[in-house]
């Protein structure tokens, strides 16, 4: 072999050695056994992890079984039993009764009565001494029978606010209203007052309740 030869030869073999230290080294070859184990290892440590949540919130709902202390024992307070509420109702009579301490009794409709609606002054209304108002009442036959005409209605009782003292009223048939006015003056004394007014026979009881402010 000429030296020119020898010298390629040597620097070739020289270039091949560094290149190889410069070149990475090889990957190992990967372990398959081992792979497997860690991933065993990392699904048990998964289920272990998810009983131990699901014990935790059964235990949220399931109560414990720690005895209750039952009625008997002593110190434990007697429970008060609870009543059904009652739902209020209202006790309708009968038609043709009225209730008398609380049972329907029949009711018998006199042959002559009367009542007094649509009262003016309205009740508990205010006057200054001797302010003049108006009483207007209406008179109804609540009766079996008609009130005959020219029956009276007259002053009763009270303080006398009105400027008169009897009306005569109507024939008055069961059933029939008669509409009146007639003018009042209230008293000079401060205070309430209530006058009162019959229908001959004391049929019924008209009346006016007033008070009377400075």
């Amino acid at each position: 072999m000429n030296p020119s030869t020898k010298r390629v030869l040597v620097s070739a073999m020289a270039i091949s050695s560094l290149l190889a230290a410069c070149a990475p080294a090889p990957a190992p070859t990967p372990d398959l056994a081992l792979i497997q184990q860690l991933i065993q290892q990392a699904v048990e440590l998964t289920v272990v992890a998810q009983n131990a949540r699901a014990t935790e919130q059964q235990a949220l709902i399931v109560p414990s079984n720690t005895p209750l202390p039952t009625q008997t024992e002593a110190g434990a307070p007697t429970p008060t039993p609870l009543l059904p509420t009652a739902t209020p109702f209202v006790i309708i009579p009968p038609a043709n009764t009225v209730v008398v301490s609380g049972n329907p009794v029949p009711f018998v409709k006199p042959d002559y009565a009367c009542d007094s609606m649509n009262r003016r002054p309205y009740d508990n209304t205010s006057f200054k001494p001797k302010a003049r108002f108006d009483i207007k009442w209406t008179i109804v036959n609540t009766g079996k029978k008609s009130i005959r005409a020219g029956a009276d209605l007259k002053y009763f009782s009270g303080p006398h606010m009105a400027t008169i003292d009897r009306i005569e009223l109507p024939e008055l048939k069961p059933g029939d209203k008669y509409e009146l006015e007639m003018d009042a003056i209230a008293p000079e004394k401060v205070g309430f007052h209530v006058m009162t007014w019959t229908v001959e026979g004391q049929l019924c009881f008209p009346y006016v309740a007033i008070q009377v402010e400075r």
